[in-house]
């Protein structure tokens, strides 16, 4: 919460006062630059827009160093710059031994940014692990490839996941697999115009985890 009749550095350096911290302007100044307020740092709480005053709340919650962050939505509905920064600022404080909790539903930020996930489905935890450790849970690749022409071994036709013309995409065990399915287009006298190899991403391992019974 904030009051509206301060500035925002008025602001923080109350906030760092409820936790008995005094003269951190140097800290203020550098929080506010991360969440770009800097140049509001005079102006009035009231006049901001809605968008400052939630940067506002994300900087009373790192101003006092706290060693638990938790952070609930931090990036909805701001610009990508601010994001990408905020992000740079947060992984800087987990280095420097802050534990960050972030809850969110950019699932890409969750993959790049947390070692642990808790997904949760109608609010109970339905998957809790390192984040390796569940992406390595659903095994596989996908190869995609654009062919010289539209047809396909039919030993691979059971490989096959999806399909726009000679564009396809073929779902593998392992990339052992890799060199027999090129051998096998090689065979059939079926060039390659393109090549893609993508791993399974935690989109489809949410959607795997909230597919389930």
């Amino acid at each position: 919460m904030f009051d509206p009749f301060f500035t925002v550095r008025e602001t923080l350096r109350f906030q760092s006062g409820y936790f008995g911290i005094r003269r951190n302007d140097a800290w203020i100044d550098e929080v506010m630059h991360h969440l770009d307020l800097s140049a509001k740092a005079d102006v009035n709480m009231r006049a901001l827009s809605g968008g400052m005053k939630r940067r506002v709340l994300v900087a009373q919650a790192l101003v006092h160093k706290p060693p638990v962050i938790v952070l609930d939505e931090p990036t909805a509905g701001v610009d990508v710059e601010l994001r990408q920064g905020l992000w740079h600022f947060v992984r800087r404080l987990n280095r420097d031994g802050h534990t960050v909790v972030l809850t969110t539903h950019y699932l890409e930020e969750a993959e790049s940014l947390c070692t642990r996930i808790a997904m949760l489905k109608a609010g109970r935890v339905v998957a809790l692990d390192s984040t390796r450790n569940l992406l390595a849970s659903f095994s596989g690749l996908y190869l995609k490839l654009a062919l010289e022409r539209e047809a396909l071994p039919e030993a691979l036709a059971a490989r096959l996941v999806g399909r726009e013309g000679a564009r396809v995409t073929l779902r593998l065990d392992s990339y052992a697999e890799i060199e027999p399915v090129l051998a096998g287009l090689r065979q059939a006298g079926i060039g390659l115009t393109e090549f893609e190899l993508e791993q399974p991403d935690l989109e489809e391992v949410f959607m795997n985890v909230m597919g389930r019974p």
